[in-house]
């Protein structure tokens, strides 16, 4: 699933999740790609807390080094299947990560790809179930990183990008502290498509497709 995010401001972040400890720093973005660094709400010390990571798993290999992957988003179904990704979602490591909107893209009947601004409605902040990991370098340095996880697509997203056939867990409001603090079984029931009827989408321009452009004007409506 390709796929690109829109960042809230922090001030919407910390109305929205209510965080106990706020130490993350950023600012509104409007075209976040992989390998660049997200807010990611978690638990710690049984309290919840804000911080910044790297989107996209950053895992340790074999030769004890690290390995820097594109995997930014995961299937709910991989949570078990995977080795590497199993020990962190058994282990609790399940985060939150708020959200304005994302890109999706089809492919137009001319061939190209057509990008897609999709939000919830009347909620200018939500939040997208994830699950982070921590590595460490050969040098000492502690490198914390995630990936969204992605459910069943919703006949919306489905429309959109009928390939994949997933969309973002997008998580119900009301079970932002179950997610943080319940056990895994719990938590894989609250991994559910989102209801299409409270998702909004429309077409945008080309510009989301090349990340020096980031602001504003690119989830605006595309000219048919």
């Amino acid at each position: 699933m390709s796929l690109r995010l829109v960042i809230p401001s922090r001030e919407e972040a910390n109305s929205e999740l209510s965080v106990v400890r706020p130490w993350w720093q950023f600012s509104v973005r409007f075209n976040v790609a992989i390998s660049q660094g997200i807010p990611v709400a978690r638990m710690h010390e049984r309290e919840s807390e804000g911080v910044m990571m790297r989107w996209g798993l950053a895992q340790k290999s074999a030769r004890g080094d690290v390995n820097f992957t594109s995997l930014g988003v995961i299937h709910r179904d991989r949570l078990h299947s995977d080795q590497t990704l199993r020990t962190p979602w058994l282990h609790g490591q399940r985060g939150i990560v708020p959200l304005a909107g994302f890109y999706l893209w089809d492919r137009a009947e001319a061939g190209h790809h057509q990008p897609y601004y999709i939000r919830l409605v009347n909620r200018p902040v939500f939040g997208v179930a994830a699950l982070w990991d921590r590595a460490e370098t050969s040098e000492g340095d502690v490198i914390e990183s995630c990936a969204l996880i992605a459910v069943e697509a919703n006949p919306l997203m489905a429309e959109i990008d009928s390939a994949a056939a997933h969309m973002p867990g997008i998580l119900h409001r009301s079970d932002y502290g179950t997610w943080l603090s319940c056990s895994a079984p719990q938590a894989q029931k609250l991994l559910t498509p989102y209801p299409q009827a409270r998702m909004v989408c429309h077409r945008v321009g080309p510009y989301v497709n090349h990340l020096e452009f980031d602001e504003p004007a690119l989830i605006k409506p595309a000219n048919h």
